[in-house]
């Protein structure tokens, strides 16, 4: 049974949340929280597997919240928010947030993310990918990528291509039938990937290619 912590301020969006995720045969909402150091707070006393997270909440944002989370505990954190802008879902994925969606998605789609970050994968609805490269591009380097790309050399050939990869949006499935070898082998290059770099997850990934140089935008995805 998954457990989650909802946390946002506006109450509606809080008990509907709360039902929709209570509704799952899998799932049980263990607490609620209407701002960020309360999501905190009930975070390290609940320690749920995934939290919920609304963005702009009064007092402590959800982005600081996302940050404290994700460097104390093993929860995984899902952010929902009605704002698209780039420096949301920038500075949520920055802080280590395993998702972000907009609130104007399915009941099932909710459930599914839900499942997706708790089984630590990534999940970005595909308009959120497309600003999120649009606003790393825009960002001045100020030296970030050289230094990124040192860390490349780490890599093997082909776990660097995997990561170009998962860059790219491409599933493990994809990625296999791309290099032509099994899931369960792409399995294995994105966890030396991940560990090699230090990143948490395949979202951070898709950053660090981007910030290193690994991945322009406008690569062809053929």
């Amino acid at each position: 049974m998954l457990s989650v912590l909802v946390a946002d301020d506006q109450d509606l969006f809080r008990a509907a949340f709360a039902a929709i995720l209570n509704g799952q045969d899998d799932m049980s909402v263990v607490g609620e929280a209407a701002d960020g150091a309360a999501a905190v707070r009930t975070a390290h006393e609940l320690r749920p597997d995934v939290v919920v997270m609304d963005v702009r909440m009064p007092g402590m944002n959800g982005i600081e919240a996302t940050e404290r989370i994700c460097s104390a505990l093993p929860s995984r954190v899902l952010v929902l928010t009605m704002f698209d802008l780039d420096e949301y879902v920038y500075d949520a994925l920055r802080a280590g947030a395993s998702g972000f969606l907009l609130k104007d998605i399915r009941r099932d789609e909710l459930a599914r993310a839900v499942r997706v970050v708790a089984a630590g994968d990534s999940l970005l609805a595909p308009a959120v990918t497309r600003r999120l490269v649009e606003d790393l591009v825009r960002r001045p380097s100020h030296g970030v990528a050289p230094r990124l790309a040192a860390r490349l050399r780490q890599l093997t050939a082909r776990e660097a291509e995997t990561l170009r990869l998962v860059a790219r949006g491409l599933s493990n499935a994809e990625i296999a039938g791309a290099l032509v070898v099994t899931e369960h082998t792409v399995k294995t290059h994105v966890s030396h990937v991940l560990t090699k770099l230090g990143l948490r997850d395949r979202v951070q990934a898709v950053v660090f290619a981007y910030e290193s140089g690994l991945v322009a935008p406008g690569d062809s995805q053929e």
